[in-house]
């Protein structure tokens, strides 16, 4: 069974940094492509970051380009967000998922998920 573990959210001020880490478990990870997404309060859950299974490809957000990356490394099973010059808008829940294939966002559905790790940026 495929499980993912989001960590490393946190509060910070404007202008601050953050990476989340997402430990998969179960299935071939390196055959899968993933993705960040994420949920703030009243709102439909966005898209942030994705890549392929090799990190080949990859897609952001308008709202987080240049100033997001997100990275993957098949031998810990583990990918990463790297958030700089965060916003108070960027405060939300962030979600780790797994796609169906080894393509991106949006070229492909998301089927397992995290439970989400909390960020919140204040002015």
């Amino acid at each position: 069974q495929v499980q993912l573990v989001e960590s490393g959210g946190g509060s910070v001020q404007a202008g601050g940094s953050l990476r989340l880490s997402c430990a998969a478990s179960g299935g071939t990870f390196s055959s899968y492509g993933m993705g960040w997404f994420r949920q703030a309060p009243g709102k439909e859950r966005e898209a942030v970051a994705a890549l392929t299974w090799n990190g080949g490809r990859t897609y952001y957000a308008d709202s987080v380009k240049g100033r997001f990356t997100i990275s993957r490394d098949n031998a810990k099973n583990t990918v990463y967000l790297q958030m700089n010059s965060l916003k108070p808008e960027d405060t939300a829940t962030y979600y780790c998922a797994r796609a169906r294939n080894s393509g991106s966002y949006p070229y492909t559905e998301y089927d397992y998920w995290g439970r989400g790790t909390q960020v919140t940026v204040s002015s």
